[in-house]
């Protein structure tokens, strides 16, 4: 007679939240970087700088946003 028995090999608990883990979990979609629509075009960000870095920018009134930008370009050898 044959044995109707089989051995599990596996951990049947990972195995089952392996399988849930593999159902639920949504891939990450990576978008490619897209270039901008316009060559040399400003592209619009949030930015965390210091109090005191943004109070020294704003102090020369309008345009203050053009200065940081020239001191970033500076910076970088732009």
């Amino acid at each position: 007679m044959m044995d109707r028995t089989t051995r599990r090999t596996g951990d049947p608990r990972q195995a089952a939240e392996a399988a849930f883990k593999k159902a639920t979990t949504k891939p990450l979609d990576v978008a490619a970087p897209r270039a901008p629509a316009l060559p040399a075009a400003r592209e619009a960000v949030s930015l965390r700088i210091d109090r005191e870095v943004l109070e020294k920018f704003q102090e020369g009134g309008a345009g203050w946003q053009e200065r940081i930008n020239a001191a970033l370009r500076k910076s970088i050898g732009l």
